[in-house]
């Protein structure tokens, strides 16, 4: 299977001759939803429509169709004892073969889904920020690690993973998308408080989490009441990211623990934020 980090142009170009495969409905319990989609070739498949005995079964119908030029029938497939996965509903697959009009429509959808996933940007490059941006890159978000410092940001290096070489990092803050998770671990406590600051202001912020300990969370309380005049901003601050219920301090451990998190407080928006505007368009 390919890396989750692939892009389809790469996949695309390397095999041409694909079938699209697409949930086209879902009753019960499935895998995946009505618009889960997947391309298989003959020796690579990109993306997935929820693995297991139902997507082998999809595989191998793919690849028949391929190898004979026919088209492939629709599947209705129950996941039940049938095919024996615990699943228990029903599940309706389509299958297409992969034309240059389809091959760009397909682009077009992934560009835009891509557009669409949360950003989370991370403030330092150091041991912790790169195990974490590492762990988020294989989300379905777009994840940014911004330094000031251009040798971290080189020898990080990360597929998947954008970069963002900046003098003054609460600009970025600033520039940010509504629905934006802003995690904080710099190499400077000082600057680790001014983009907490300036992020704590973004009332459409989905997550803002510090790196730190119960001393540096009184510390940047203190600062911030000090500084701003506004003690209630701190109340929406996550630190230490990743919590406190295991006690270890290696950079992977709490990239992991702090992930979950994250990942959680994005998605969570941004499916807040659709059923809202779901209702509010609603005639």
């Amino acid at each position: 299977m390919p890396a989750a980090r692939e892009n389809i142009r790469d996949f695309l170009r390397r095999e041409p001759a694909s079938m699209l495969v697409e949930v086209t409905g879902v009753a019960g319990s499935a895998p995946r939803d009505a618009d889960a989609w997947m391309l298989v070739s003959e020796r690579a498949i990109f993306a997935t429509i929820g693995g297991g005995t139902l997507e082998y079964m999809a595989i191998d119908q793919a690849r028949r169709a391929l190898r004979s030029g026919l088209a492939a029938e629709p599947m209705n497939v129950p996941l039940g004892p049938e095919i024996g996965q615990c699943c228990g509903g029903r599940v309706g697959l389509a299958f297409t073969a992969l034309s240059p009009r389809l091959a760009n429509d397909l682009i077009a959808r992934s560009d835009r889904e891509m557009a669409a996933r949360p950003h989370v940007y991370i403030f330092g490059a150091g041991h912790v920020g790169d195990a974490l941006a590492m762990a988020l890159s294989l989300a379905p978000l777009r994840v940014v690690l911004v330094d000031t410092r251009e040798e971290e940001l080189v020898a990080s290096n990360l597929p998947g993973v954008e970069t963002c070489l900046t003098a003054m990092p609460e600009a970025v803050v600033r520039d940010a998308p509504a629905g934006s998770s802003f995690v904080i671990l710099t190499h400077d406590h000082a600057l680790d408080f001014l983009i907490a600051a300036e992020a704590l202001k973004r009332s459409d912020a989905a997550y803002v989490g510090m790196i730190g300990s119960k001393t540096k969370r009184a510390t940047f309380r203190n600062w911030l009441l000090r500084e701003s005049g506004q003690a209630e901003l701190f109340d929406r601050l996550i630190c230490p990211i990743g919590g406190t219920a295991v006690k270890d301090k290696r950079p992977t451990v709490i990239a992991t623990l702090a992930a979950a998190e994250i990942m959680t407080a994005a998605l969570s928006w941004t499916a807040d934020h659709a059923r809202l505007a779901s209702s509010v368009n609603r005639p």
